[in-house]
């Protein structure tokens, strides 16, 4: 038949007295402590009653009041090694309260220097310098992929002639603006109002009214480009 003794419960055991030793030793302390307690209470007590009878037989019986105050003395005595005992055993009550805070919290220290070794694991500044240039060079692939997934369909179909026809529109449509601004009649405007005449003499005078607006607008552009 196993036995339910053996070596695990030899260590576990005594680790466990370990843990419990400062414990069990102040409660031992606190427990010395109260009896000396009790007994300072005591032989105070001893020494008021023979102070008692000294004062009672002073006058009547001075034997009597003599061996009261030797006993009182001899309580006294007791009395003074008793509060010395006490405040040794206070003492060691403290000194070992404070050694085992420092140990708790030595403790606690290296519980937490194992969990910083556990999370940092092997973990080195090479390692982290590695990952930084490996996140770096993923980024740059990254937006080549995308650059090169645009690049296909960014200007794809655009006509040079469609081009400058709508530069040419925006030109024309600056130049009305300036036309509006310095009360000038665009050029339209004025052929529609000129009377009827033969065809060819309103393409003549329209070449020459075109030709004058044209000089004349010029002139303007040129004044206010030199403001």
């Amino acid at each position: 038949m196993a036995s339910g003794w053996g070596w695990g419960n030899l260590f576990g055991g005594n680790a466990a007295k370990n843990k419990d030793a400062p414990k069990n030793a102040i409660l031992g302390l606190r427990s010395t402590l109260e009896m000396l307690s009790k007994r300072e209470r005591h032989l105070q007590n001893q020494m008021d009653e023979q102070d008692g009878i000294a004062r009672k037989n002073v006058a009547a019986n001075k034997g009597v009041a003599k061996a009261a105050l030797r006993r009182k003395k001899n309580y006294e005595h007791q009395l003074e090694q008793t509060s010395a005992q006490m405040l040794t055993v206070e003492r060691e009550i403290s000194s070992i309260e404070t050694a085992n805070i420092n140990k708790e919290t030595l403790d606690a220290m290296k519980n937490a220097q194992r969990a910083m070794v556990n999370i940092h694991g092997g973990l080195t500044i090479d390692i982290v310098d590695q990952t930084m240039e490996d996140l770096r060079e993923q980024h740059a692939i990254g937006d080549e992929i995308a650059e090169a997934l645009t690049q296909g369909n960014i200007g794809q179909g655009v006509d040079e002639d469609e081009l400058d026809e709508e530069l040419a529109e925006l030109q024309q449509e600056e130049l009305d603006n300036k036309m509006l601004k310095t009360g000038s009649v665009p050029i339209s405007d004025q052929i529609q109002r000129m009377p009827a005449v033969g065809t060819g003499e309103i393409k003549g005078k329209q070449q020459r009214v075109e030709e004058d607006d044209e000089e004349e607008e010029l002139r303007k552009l040129q004044a206010e480009m030199a403001m």
